[in-house]
Parts: C-alpha cells; structure tokens; sequence
C-alpha cells in the first residue's frame, strides 16, 4: 500500500526561548553538531520508507517560506498552512483530506518535527512493522516509548499485554501527566508506554473516525476536501479551517476510538522538550558543562551555554541554562526550566513583542 507522511510542523518551541522565536521556532533550528535543523533531520530519516513527493509538512501559513527554504524537494503543494492554529485532529484530518483525494488508498505516518532519535534502522524497523498493522482492517497505531525513568512530563498510554497483535499491543487508555508517585507506579507495572504522538494509519481510517465521533469536524473537512485542487481551495481553506473544532487527535479520537494499537519503541527517542535536552544530545566536556559558541568556563560545572562569536566567561557556576542571542539573553537555573514561559508571557503582557 502506498505510503505517505505527515510532519507537523507549526509549534512555537516557546521552552527554547530566546533562539525559538516567533518567526523561527524550534523546529527550524540545528540543536546538533551536524548542523541540520530538526524538521531536516525528521524527513531524512523516513526517505527509505517514505518518498519525498509523498511526504506533506502542515504549518502555520507564516512559517511557508521557511518549509521551502529548508526542504526545498518537497513539492509546493504539500505545505500545507493553516490559517490559524486549531490543535492536532484538525491538522491531521487536513491532510488526510489531501492524501485521500490523491490516492485511492495510501497509509499516513503522523510524525511531529521537533523529536530526535538516535537509532534510525531501529526506528524504521518499527515504523514498518506499524504500517503492516495499519495496512489491515481499521486499525489506528501509535508508537509509544518505553520508558526508563518516573518521568512526569509525558502522557502515558496503558496496554494490555494479554492482546497482542505480532509486536503491536491492544490500547486499553491514554492517560495525562502523572504525579511521580504516579509515574512510578506506572513503571513498575510495565504496561504503560510514553505517548510518543506518532500515528499510522490509513487516511480512510481516520477520516472515518472523525466522521463517527467528530461530526461537526468532518462536515468542516468535506467542505475543504471540495475545494482542493480548484482556483478556489485557498479561500476555502481560509474561510472554513478556523471554524473548524480546535481538538487534539488524542482527546478528540484516539481516547474514544476502537481498534488501536501501539507498539514499544526502544530506538533513542527524545522530544527535545526544553533546553535540558541539549546534554542529553550534544556532548559535555570534562566539567559537565554542554558549550556551543565561544565559551570560557572556570570552576563551573553541569551547566548548559549557547552562545555566538560573542565571549561568554562563566565562572563559579553550577546547574545553570545560559543562552545567548543578538538582542536576549536568558541566565536560568536547570530546576526552573519549566519557568522559561512565564518570560514570554511578561513580554507579551508588556508588550514587548520584538522579543517574543
């Protein structure tokens, strides 16, 4: 069955601030040595299951000419821009609109951009063995990770091992974020995988499922599906997209669909989550300390600074974000991460947007 993708791509990345702004966010960004940004690196590694006139990028209508820029292959009509935001299930019903109007029948990998992953064959190994599940009735299948810590930042979604599926799993439930007690009690259990937000599907499936449980969202999607590949598809799509129901797909389908299946990813997931990611993927030197730019470090240790041609001298610190930019400098201890947004929401109460 013909294969195509869906790379989301219209995140702001406001954990990553002062290099994420506005007007390029994170997914266009290279956080890695090998200098490619995230969204590059995201459809390199699905090219030997995926061709590139097969793989659509959906983004906010702002960000059009940086998709172009950064993949120039993909061809212009699978850039597929929203008028506005309206979470996950709007999006992906988007271009599943588009992948069934195109194919008769075609399989859809839902990947966001801004994830990294370390073992790549291990990952395609994966994503071959779900498209195969996918392929069969109506099933939709996620990938989840397993996990190897009480993390408290995921969702989780909950298996039953008893039903299986080759090496795909019956969903029993998505769950929130849990309390660290919480977390741990799922680890011990061993039937709970991180939600990774990686789909596969049939784009027949899943229009079907909005159709059942998201009426209204469906109505809306017809209404655009009519218009693709006519003069008149851009200004249906303007007029019609934001009143479609701002949803994401786990709420608005997956924690009400039947036939799900998820399958235990081990191949070097990280959701580059905030700047504590970059240890986990650049290299530390002797101190501990994870540097980029031109950085002289004393006495310090375990601490993150990016900078530019800019000297930064770091002395007596320890446990400490710095990043360094043209116009914004952010100095934040390693516990308060989480905090880096409450900084946006000052400048935008002050506006102050030349910083956001």
């Amino acid at each position: 069955m013909k294969k195509t993708a869906l790379i989301m791509a219209g995140g702001r990345g406001e954990r990553f601030w002062p290099k994420s702004r506005k007007n390029l966010p994170k997914q266009f960004l290279s956080l890695t040595d090998d200098g490619r940004t995230m969204i590059q690196l995201t459809v390199e590694r699905i090219l030997p299951l995926i061709d590139m006139e097969d793989i659509y990028i959906s983004t906010n209508k702002a960000y059009r000419d940086l998709v172009a820029a950064q993949l120039p292959e993909i061809p212009p009509e699978n850039i597929l821009c929203e008028p506005v935001g309206r979470n996950t299930a709007p999006c992906i019903g988007l271009a599943a609109v588009h992948v069934d109007r195109k194919y008769e029948e075609a399989l859809m990998v839902v990947l966001p951009s801004d994830h990294l992953i370390k073992y790549h064959k291990m990952f395609l190994h994966t994503l071959r063995d779900a498209c195969s599940i996918a392929e069969r009735d109506s099933n939709l299948v996620t990938i989840g990770i397993t996990p190897d810590y009480p993390e408290t930042g995921y969702g989780y979604i909950k298996f039953r091992p008893e039903e299986s599926d080759g090496n795909a799993y019956a969903v029993d439930c998505f769950v929130e974020k849990p309390s660290l007690q919480t977390a741990k009690e799922y680890l011990e259990t061993e039937e709970y995988l991180w939600n990774s937000g990686m789909f596969i599907w049939k784009a027949s499936t899943i229009l079907q499922n909005i159709r059942q449980i998201l009426p209204d969202l469906y109505s809306g999607l017809m209404k655009i599906s009519e218009a693709v590949g006519t003069e008149a598809q851009e200004m249906v799509l303007e007029k019609e997209f934001p009143r479609l129901q701002a949803v994401s797909i786990d709420y608005g389908i997956m924690e009400k669909a039947e036939h799900i299946y998820i399958l235990p990813g081990a191949f070097g997931w990280d959701d580059v989550g905030s700047w504590l990611a970059v240890e986990r993927i650049q290299k530390s030197n002797e101190c501990g300390n994870v540097v980029t730019g031109n950085i002289i470090t004393i006495h310090s240790k375990n601490n993150i600074i990016q900078g530019g041609s800019k000297l930064i001298a770091a002395v007596g610190l320890e446990d400490l974000i710095i990043v360094d930019t043209e116009d914004a400098t952010l100095i934040c201890d390693k516990s308060s991460t989480p905090d880096i947004k409450m900084v946006l929401e000052n400048l935008k109460i002050c506006n102050r947007d030349e910083y956001l």
